[in-house]
């Protein structure tokens, strides 16, 4: 597959960056709910006491709470976006409101649309049995919730499918080409086959993940003693980034869970490209190379800085800090995102919140933090080998990082005009990122991290690549 040709952007690009699709508030709106569940999960005795509850007087740090925390934190996203954005009348959901059809009209599309929809989920669950890492640790939590959900979720579709195919412009989406082929009635569109597998690949194998990790950080959030925590510069750090990693995982999952159309968070397009579903999936389990012993395990003989600043309540304040702050702008590079979060997709461009600073906010937070936390050019043996290997590893692992950057961005020009306005405009003015440019150029020479913009593909370039 060739490179998309690129050109030089004109140096009269505006001043200002271009609209987000994602209003800053939606994402503030479902932490404000999380927020205020967990205050709640953390008070329950004194709320059952004060109310006289029946009921075990303790916290309610279980599944079953931290479940119930993606409705508390999803549900104020949905009102914002519906009550104040009104992102349901946006030409981009490719719905009409103003001229249902008659459901009796399009019943065939939805039959076969269904049916895309149903062999599809099959087909999921026939990779999850098939996957004996879903079958023991945390993910065994997330096979049980998604067995319980299946009926629910094969049943709802049908009257959602219904009800959605009759103000569609076009119902004919890539679970209707999907169906289509099965049933071998109607000519199908194969690319649009491609984009459906893709985008249903995506969320079969985030979700099983993200679920699986959901009662663990929340347990620890609510269960978090906080007494002495002022005069612990270590216990109170780790806690600090237990919540925002939490609050990460949280709004994420909402993101993965709300792809509707209704709600404009649908996925436009899943990431075409080999390299960058090789450069995501080695960052999550079971491909991880990250892990305890894995390729790129950079922990061997190290030891974190806890262990380093033993002594210097300064260093180790200082040190701590700098951690919660890398950490609070991971989460918030999440919260920006609203209820499009998902890796892998074209939901709509964001460019406010931390993106307004860099075009990769959550990668460069993410490895940062890494590396204040790690310090692997110290090694426990003392010895120069262990410490210029952990810190060669650890640079490979940033350096994947920056390759699923590249990826993403490729992706995304190919994708939305305004997206590589954005990409543009940031190369020239992102606090951040024009910096980085200023050294890439001086690095390696003008092309890289250079300012490119990508012209529009022309449908039948944008057919191979989406079959590609």
């Amino acid at each position: 597959m060739t490179e998309t040709p690129t050109r030089a952007v004109p140096p009269d690009l505006p001043r200002s960056r271009p609209p987000s699709d994602v209003s800053a508030w939606v994402g503030l709106a479902g932490l404000a709910g999380l927020l205020l569940w967990i205050a709640i999960c953390r008070s329950w005795p004194q709320i059952v006491d004060a109310l006289g509850l029946p009921g075990p007087r303790a916290r309610l740090s279980g599944s079953s709470a931290a479940v119930l925390a993606l409705v508390f934190s999803g549900t104020p996203m949905v009102a914002w976006s519906l009550l104040v954005d009104k992102v349901h009348r946006r030409p981009s959901t490719g719905i009409d409101w103003s001229a249902p059809r008659p459901w009796r009209s399009g019943i065939e599309v939805s039959i076969t649309k269904l049916a895309g929809l149903w062999a599809t989920w099959a087909i999921i669950a026939f990779v999850y049995c098939l996957g004996r890492w879903y079958w023991r640790g945390p993910y065994l939590f997330a096979m049980d919730l998604l067995e319980q959900a299946a009926p629910f979720l094969f049943l709802g579709a049908i009257p959602y499918v219904l009800w959605l195919d009759r103000v569609l412009v076009n119902p004919r989406d890539g679970a209707w080409h999907f169906g289509a082929m099965l049933i071998g009635r109607e000519p199908y569109d194969i690319a649009q086959v491609w984009h459906h597998a893709r985008a249903w690949a995506v969320k079969g194998f985030f979700c099983a993940f993200m679920i699986s990790i959901l009662p663990g950080g929340f347990a620890a959030v609510v269960e978090a003693d906080w007494t002495g925590l002022a005069h612990d510069p270590v216990r109170w750090s780790y806690t600090a980034i237990e919540a925002m990693f939490m609050i990460d995982v949280q709004i994420a999952m909402v993101g993965y869970l709300l792809t509707m159309k209704p709600l404009d968070a649908h996925i436009r397009t899943a990431n075409p490209f080999l390299a960058g579903w090789v450069a995501a999936l080695m960052c999550y389990p079971p491909f991880v190379l990250m892990g305890g012993g894995g390729v790129l395990d950079y922990h061997q003989n190290t030891a974190e800085w806890a262990f380093w600043f033993d002594g210097h309540p300064a260093l180790l304040w200082i040190w701590g800090i700098a951690q919660v702050v890398l950490t609070a702008i991971y989460a918030w590079a999440t919260i920006a995102f609203g209820l499009r979060f998902s890796n892998l997709t074209y939901r709509g461009v964001l460019t406010n919140g931390p993106y307004a600073f860099t075009r990769h906010p959550a990668y460069l937070s993410k490895n940062l933090f890494w590396w204040l936390v790690t310090m692997p050019f110290l090694a426990t043996t003392h010895s120069k080998v262990d410490a210029v290997r952990n810190t060669v590893t650890l640079a490979l692992v940033s350096a994947v990082y920056f390759w699923r950057a590249k990826t993403e961005e490729k992706h995304l020009l190919a994708e939305d005009a305004k997206y590589r306005e954005y990409h543009a405009w940031m190369a020239q003015h992102g606090l951040i990122t024009r910096r980085l440019v200023r050294l890439g150029r001086l690095v390696f020479g003008r092309s890289a991290l250079g300012i490119h913009q990508t012209p529009s593909p022309s449908p039948e370039a944008e057919g191979e690549k989406l079959q590609a």
